[in-house]
């Protein structure tokens, strides 16, 4: 989700309130440790509970810290709630709950170091449909870095083999819907500024799974009511770090970094919950990892002419 929420604010909607690269830098990578850990929660929640009870907690919490955030800022919540395109913020914020559960529930079935091999594929696939969507323009150099990512993904994936199944398919499911929720981003970007994409991004989610999750709930036991909490605090921690690296520096500057929440989750995978890696899994990530740089790269330079 990082590239997405920091590449939406590189249109000018968020300018940083200070020139500190080195201070963003340092911030992007805390974000990336802190949503990390998150995941990991995320994934020992999901085994032992319901996917819709711990996305249920994980938004009240989110909801609640943007409540607090946007009521702090000037004109309070009424102007940042203030949207020409409701039912464009409403869809983005349902299609992003959705997509965290499906997500949470890829953990569990694949594996931290599986779903984010995959998943770093999903800002080649907002490339790809901003063309036909949006009406963007993407050179042919930015198009063979897609084609190379996504044969990154079917290296990753082996379709035909047995380490193809139903379960893979969660992964390439939730990098589609993330993909599909940056280009709704970037639509609604033309006409509202960053805060307001944000706020509903939190609110819209946030009543539709209170709205769902008493028909799911099952209560944490013992000391999951611990782990509940750290799930609220590192997403709530999350947010408040990557809104900070945001005011240090320009999005464009510490957009690469977010890349290495593929390497802190896999970390935590392997050494918490005994994931594995093999040769495969590790050339495809590197491929697909490389393509997005490159397409990012690619892309910077494409605004500067």
């Amino acid at each position: 989700m990082l590239q997405l929420v920091v590449a939406g604010c590189e249109q000018g909607l968020i300018h940083p309130m200070q020139d500190n690269p080195r201070l963003g830098i340092i911030m992007m990578i805390a974000t990336t440790v802190v949503f990390s850990i998150q995941d990991g929660i995320s994934r020992y929640l999901a085994e032992n509970y319901n996917v819709i009870t711990v996305v249920t907690i994980r938004y009240m919490f989110f909801m609640a810290f943007v409540l607090a955030y946007s009521a702090s800022q000037d004109g309070g919540i009424r102007k940042i709630a203030r949207s020409p395109q409701l039912l464009v913020q409403i869809g983005r914020g349902l299609l992003l709950a959705g997509q965290i559960c499906v997500a949470i529930l890829s953990f569990s079935r694949v594996g931290l170091v599986n779903f984010h091999a995959v998943f770093a594929s999903y800002p080649l696939m907002v490339m790809a449909l901003s063309v036909p969507v949006l009406g963007e323009s993407v050179g042919w150099r930015r198009w063979l870095a897609v084609c190379i990512g996504f044969c990154g993904v079917l290296l990753i994936l082996r379709p035909g083999t047995e380490m193809f199944g139903s379960a893979s398919i969660l992964p390439v499911l939730a990098a589609f819907m993330m993909a599909v929720y940056g280009i709704l981003t970037r639509y609604a970007a033309r006409r509202d500024a960053a805060l307001t994409s944000f706020f509903w991004t939190a609110i819209a989610g946030g009543i539709a799974m209170l709205a769902i999750g008493p028909f799911f709930w099952l209560p944490p036991v013992g000391t999951d009511w611990y782990w509940m909490g750290l799930l609220c605090l590192t997403g709530t921690g999350g947010h408040y770090l990557l809104i900070k690296a945001l005011d240090a520096a320009k999005a464009s500057t510490i957009q690469p970094f977010a890349y290495l929440q593929l390497v802190f989750a896999s970390s935590i995978g392997i050494l918490v919950f005994d994931d594995s890696l093999d040769p495969m899994l590790i050339a495809g990530s590197a491929i697909i990892v490389g393509s997005g740089l490159f397409a990012l790269q690619r892309e910077r330079q494409a605004k500067q002419t």
